[in-house]
Protein backbone atom coordinates (compact mmCIF):
# COMPACT_ATOMS: atom_id res chain seq x y z
CA UNK A 1 0.00 0.00 0.00
CA UNK A 2 1.06 3.70 -0.95
CA UNK A 3 2.35 5.52 1.92
CA UNK A 4 0.88 9.07 3.20
CA UNK A 5 1.40 12.21 5.23
CA UNK A 6 -1.47 14.35 6.14
CA UNK A 7 0.30 16.96 6.96
CA UNK A 8 -2.27 19.13 8.94
CA UNK A 9 -5.63 18.02 10.85
CA UNK A 10 -6.76 18.85 14.37
CA UNK A 11 -7.05 15.40 16.28
CA UNK A 12 -7.19 17.42 19.53
CA UNK A 13 -10.87 19.21 18.25
CA UNK A 14 -13.78 18.01 20.10
CA UNK A 15 -15.17 16.31 16.73
CA UNK A 16 -12.86 13.19 17.63
CA UNK A 17 -13.19 12.82 21.30
CA UNK A 18 -15.61 10.02 21.17
CA UNK A 19 -13.85 7.87 18.21
CA UNK A 20 -10.52 8.98 18.01
CA UNK A 21 -9.11 4.97 18.28
CA UNK A 22 -11.24 4.36 15.30
CA UNK A 23 -10.14 7.62 13.61
CA UNK A 24 -6.51 6.54 13.91
CA UNK A 25 -6.88 3.06 13.27
CA UNK A 26 -9.36 3.80 9.51
CA UNK A 27 -5.75 6.18 8.69
CA UNK A 28 -3.24 3.62 8.88
CA UNK A 29 -5.60 1.31 7.34
CA UNK A 30 -5.83 3.84 4.25
CA UNK A 31 -2.67 4.13 4.06
CA UNK A 32 -1.66 6.97 5.73
CA UNK A 33 1.12 6.13 8.15
CA UNK A 34 1.97 9.48 10.03
CA UNK A 35 -0.57 12.40 10.96
CA UNK A 36 0.99 15.55 12.49
CA UNK A 37 -2.13 17.52 14.87
CA UNK A 38 -1.63 21.00 14.64
CA UNK A 39 -1.62 23.06 17.66
CA UNK A 40 -3.71 26.20 17.97
CA UNK A 41 -3.26 27.53 21.17
CA UNK A 42 -1.62 26.68 24.31
CA UNK A 43 -3.91 24.43 25.24
CA UNK A 44 -4.04 22.76 22.04
CA UNK A 45 -0.56 22.64 21.78
CA UNK A 46 0.06 20.99 25.06
CA UNK A 47 -2.52 18.61 24.05
CA UNK A 48 -1.37 18.02 20.45
CA UNK A 49 1.76 16.79 22.44
CA UNK A 50 0.01 14.40 24.77
CA UNK A 51 -1.74 12.47 21.46
CA UNK A 52 2.02 12.69 19.77
CA UNK A 53 3.14 10.75 23.04
CA UNK A 54 -0.12 8.42 22.99
CA UNK A 55 -0.02 6.83 19.47
CA UNK A 56 3.24 6.05 17.91
CA UNK A 57 1.63 7.29 14.11
CA UNK A 58 0.97 11.06 15.22
CA UNK A 59 3.47 13.98 15.76
CA UNK A 60 2.98 17.52 16.66
CA UNK A 61 3.10 21.15 16.22
CA UNK A 62 2.86 23.89 18.95
CA UNK A 63 1.25 27.78 18.24
CA UNK A 64 -1.05 30.10 18.80
CA UNK A 65 -3.70 30.29 16.06
CA UNK A 66 -4.23 34.32 15.09
CA UNK A 67 -7.77 33.98 16.15
CA UNK A 68 -6.50 32.49 19.40
CA UNK A 69 -4.34 35.84 20.36
CA UNK A 70 -6.99 36.77 22.84
CA UNK A 71 -5.52 33.35 25.63
CA UNK A 72 -1.95 34.38 25.18
CA UNK A 73 -0.24 35.33 27.91
CA UNK A 74 3.15 37.53 28.09
CA UNK A 75 5.07 34.24 28.53
CA UNK A 76 3.69 32.48 25.80
CA UNK A 77 6.32 32.45 23.57
CA UNK A 78 8.70 30.88 26.39
CA UNK A 79 6.11 28.37 26.57
CA UNK A 80 6.60 27.37 23.20
CA UNK A 81 9.86 27.48 23.30
CA UNK A 82 10.01 24.73 25.91
CA UNK A 83 6.93 22.60 24.12
CA UNK A 84 9.05 22.44 21.28
CA UNK A 85 11.79 20.54 22.85
CA UNK A 86 9.50 17.50 23.08
CA UNK A 87 11.13 15.16 20.42
CA UNK A 88 7.60 14.70 18.34
CA UNK A 89 7.01 18.41 18.06
CA UNK A 90 7.97 19.01 14.34
CA UNK A 91 6.87 22.70 13.75
CA UNK A 92 5.98 26.18 14.53
CA UNK A 93 2.51 27.00 14.52
CA UNK A 94 0.20 26.97 12.85
CA UNK A 95 0.03 30.91 13.00
CA UNK A 96 -0.55 33.81 10.80
CA UNK A 97 -3.06 36.27 10.15
CA UNK A 98 -6.98 36.11 9.89
CA UNK A 99 -9.12 39.06 8.80
CA UNK A 100 -11.97 36.93 7.97
CA UNK A 101 -13.15 37.01 11.59
CA UNK A 102 -12.17 40.29 12.08
CA UNK A 103 -14.84 41.40 9.00
CA UNK A 104 -17.43 39.40 10.29
CA UNK A 105 -17.54 39.96 14.03
CA UNK A 106 -15.74 43.71 14.15
CA UNK A 107 -16.64 45.44 10.98
CA UNK A 108 -17.80 48.66 11.84
CA UNK A 109 -21.34 49.95 10.52
CA UNK A 110 -19.93 53.41 9.24
CA UNK A 111 -22.83 55.33 9.28
CA UNK A 112 -22.19 59.09 7.91
CA UNK A 113 -23.85 62.48 9.05
CA UNK A 114 -25.20 64.51 6.75
CA UNK A 115 -22.09 66.25 6.41
CA UNK A 116 -20.02 62.85 5.63
CA UNK A 117 -18.34 62.56 8.82
CA UNK A 118 -17.96 58.74 10.43
CA UNK A 119 -20.14 58.65 13.04
CA UNK A 120 -18.09 58.20 16.81
CA UNK A 121 -18.67 54.25 16.96
CA UNK A 122 -17.57 53.78 13.80
CA UNK A 123 -14.39 55.24 14.46
CA UNK A 124 -13.71 52.80 17.58
CA UNK A 125 -14.86 50.08 15.61
CA UNK A 126 -12.10 50.49 13.34
CA UNK A 127 -9.41 51.55 15.89
CA UNK A 128 -10.58 48.24 17.33
CA UNK A 129 -9.94 46.33 13.98
CA UNK A 130 -6.55 47.58 13.54
CA UNK A 131 -5.44 46.62 17.37
CA UNK A 132 -6.56 43.37 16.91
CA UNK A 133 -4.61 43.45 13.21
CA UNK A 134 -1.57 44.56 15.39
CA UNK A 135 -1.92 41.91 18.02
CA UNK A 136 -2.17 39.30 14.99
CA UNK A 137 0.78 40.53 13.56
CA UNK A 138 2.72 40.50 16.59
CA UNK A 139 2.17 37.19 18.15
CA UNK A 140 2.62 36.22 14.26
CA UNK A 141 6.18 37.63 14.34
CA UNK A 142 7.06 36.27 17.72
CA UNK A 143 6.70 32.72 16.00
CA UNK A 144 8.41 33.32 12.97
CA UNK A 145 11.33 34.50 15.31
CA UNK A 146 11.00 31.25 17.51
CA UNK A 147 10.57 29.13 14.33
CA UNK A 148 14.01 30.58 13.09
CA UNK A 149 15.89 30.57 16.39
CA UNK A 150 14.24 26.74 16.92
CA UNK A 151 15.44 26.04 13.06
CA UNK A 152 11.98 24.57 12.92
CA UNK A 153 9.65 24.52 9.84
CA UNK A 154 6.61 27.16 10.61
CA UNK A 155 2.79 26.53 9.70
CA UNK A 156 1.68 29.11 7.73
CA UNK A 157 -2.52 30.55 8.26
CA UNK A 158 -3.68 32.79 6.44
CA UNK A 159 -7.10 34.00 5.68
CA UNK A 160 -8.09 37.39 3.67
CA UNK A 161 -4.68 38.48 4.71
CA UNK A 162 -2.77 37.16 1.85
CA UNK A 163 -0.34 40.17 1.13
CA UNK A 164 0.17 41.15 4.57
CA UNK A 165 1.20 37.40 5.26
CA UNK A 166 3.83 37.47 2.96
CA UNK A 167 4.90 41.08 3.90
CA UNK A 168 6.09 39.45 6.90
CA UNK A 169 7.01 36.07 6.02
CA UNK A 170 9.41 37.27 3.74
CA UNK A 171 11.68 39.09 6.68
CA UNK A 172 12.61 35.98 8.45
CA UNK A 173 14.50 33.76 7.73
CA UNK A 174 12.26 30.24 8.03
CA UNK A 175 11.26 27.17 5.99
CA UNK A 176 6.92 27.49 5.54
CA UNK A 177 4.43 25.91 4.23
CA UNK A 178 1.27 27.63 3.48
CA UNK A 179 -1.61 25.05 4.53
CA UNK A 180 -4.79 25.06 3.11
CA UNK A 181 -3.35 26.61 -0.18
CA UNK A 182 -6.61 28.29 -1.48
CA UNK A 183 -5.00 30.60 -4.08
CA UNK A 184 -3.92 30.49 -7.97
CA UNK A 185 -1.28 30.00 -10.02
CA UNK A 186 -0.21 34.40 -9.20
CA UNK A 187 -0.30 33.62 -5.60
CA UNK A 188 1.60 30.07 -5.99
CA UNK A 189 4.32 32.12 -7.70
CA UNK A 190 5.07 34.31 -4.65
CA UNK A 191 5.07 31.41 -3.02
CA UNK A 192 7.26 29.77 -4.52
CA UNK A 193 10.16 32.55 -5.45
CA UNK A 194 10.36 32.82 -1.53
CA UNK A 195 11.51 29.15 -1.00
CA UNK A 196 8.33 27.94 0.66
CA UNK A 197 6.09 25.22 0.00
CA UNK A 198 2.33 25.02 0.02
CA UNK A 199 -0.20 22.23 1.01
CA UNK A 200 -3.34 21.31 -0.48
CA UNK A 201 -6.65 20.42 1.01
CA UNK A 202 -9.71 18.36 0.00
CA UNK A 203 -10.80 22.00 -1.55
CA UNK A 204 -8.64 20.71 -4.31
CA UNK A 205 -11.83 18.30 -5.22
CA UNK A 206 -14.58 21.41 -4.64
CA UNK A 207 -16.39 22.29 -7.88
CA UNK A 208 -15.74 25.83 -8.34
CA UNK A 209 -11.57 25.33 -7.30
CA UNK A 210 -10.90 25.97 -10.21
CA UNK A 211 -7.66 27.74 -9.54
CA UNK A 212 -6.28 25.82 -6.77
CA UNK A 213 -6.50 23.42 -9.33
CA UNK A 214 -5.28 25.49 -11.77
CA UNK A 215 -1.98 25.60 -9.06
CA UNK A 216 -2.05 22.06 -8.32
CA UNK A 217 -1.08 21.34 -11.68
CA UNK A 218 1.70 23.29 -12.27
CA UNK A 219 3.61 23.73 -8.71
CA UNK A 220 7.02 22.08 -8.33
CA UNK A 221 6.68 18.39 -6.99
CA UNK A 222 9.65 19.03 -4.40
CA UNK A 223 6.79 21.77 -2.90
CA UNK A 224 3.75 20.27 -2.28
CA UNK A 225 2.05 18.27 -0.16
CA UNK A 226 -0.97 17.42 1.32
CA UNK A 227 -3.43 17.66 3.89
CA UNK A 228 -6.88 17.33 5.76
CA UNK A 229 -7.13 20.12 7.73
CA UNK A 230 -9.76 17.64 9.73
CA UNK A 231 -12.08 17.77 11.03
CA UNK A 232 -12.48 20.82 7.93
CA UNK A 233 -13.06 20.37 4.76
CA UNK A 234 -13.93 17.07 3.76
CA UNK A 235 -13.03 15.76 0.00
CA UNK A 236 -15.44 15.22 -2.46
CA UNK A 237 -17.45 12.29 -2.25
CA UNK A 238 -17.34 13.41 1.72
CA UNK A 239 -18.19 17.11 1.26
CA UNK A 240 -20.24 18.35 3.90
CA UNK A 241 -19.13 15.52 6.38
CA UNK A 242 -16.73 15.44 9.65
CA UNK A 243 -13.15 15.04 7.86
CA UNK A 244 -10.88 12.80 8.85
CA UNK A 245 -7.34 11.97 7.88
CA UNK A 246 -7.95 8.82 5.89
CA UNK A 247 -9.74 11.28 3.49
CA UNK A 248 -6.17 12.67 2.66
CA UNK A 249 -6.08 9.66 0.26
CA UNK A 250 -9.17 11.08 -1.93
CA UNK A 251 -7.04 14.71 -2.11
CA UNK A 252 -4.05 13.28 -3.21
CA UNK A 253 -5.51 10.53 -6.15
CA UNK A 254 -7.59 13.73 -7.14
CA UNK A 255 -4.65 16.23 -7.67
CA UNK A 256 -2.87 12.95 -8.77
CA UNK A 257 -5.36 12.68 -11.61
CA UNK A 258 -4.95 16.20 -12.53
CA UNK A 259 -1.19 16.81 -12.91
CA UNK A 260 -1.39 13.12 -15.04
CA UNK A 261 0.41 11.34 -12.77
CA UNK A 262 -0.16 7.86 -11.41
CA UNK A 263 -1.41 8.02 -7.55
CA UNK A 264 1.47 5.83 -6.19
CA UNK A 265 3.89 8.02 -7.81
CA UNK A 266 2.31 11.65 -6.05
CA UNK A 267 2.06 9.74 -3.16
CA UNK A 268 5.72 8.37 -3.04
CA UNK A 269 6.36 12.20 -3.98
CA UNK A 270 4.45 14.02 -1.50
CA UNK A 271 5.53 11.86 1.72
CA UNK A 272 9.11 12.38 0.77
CA UNK A 273 8.64 16.17 0.88
CA UNK A 274 6.67 15.91 4.27
CA UNK A 275 9.78 13.67 5.40
CA UNK A 276 12.02 15.79 4.54
CA UNK A 277 10.86 18.95 5.40
CA UNK A 278 9.24 18.00 9.15
CA UNK A 279 12.52 16.21 9.39
CA UNK A 280 9.87 12.71 10.10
Amino acid sequence: MNRLIDTHCHLDFPEFADDLDAVIKRAIAAGVDKMITIGTSMDSSRTAIELADRYPNVYATVGLHPTSIGQNTPEFVEELKQLAKHPKVVGIGECGLDFYRLADDDKPDLVETAFGSITLSGIEAELRIDSLKAAQAAAFEQQLELAAQLQKPVVIHQRDSWNETLDILKQYSVKAVLHCFTGGVPELSEVLAMGHHVSFTGIATFKNATDVRAAARVVPADRMMVETDAPYLAPVPNRGKRCEPAYVSLTADAIAKERGVSFESFAQTTTANAERFFRL
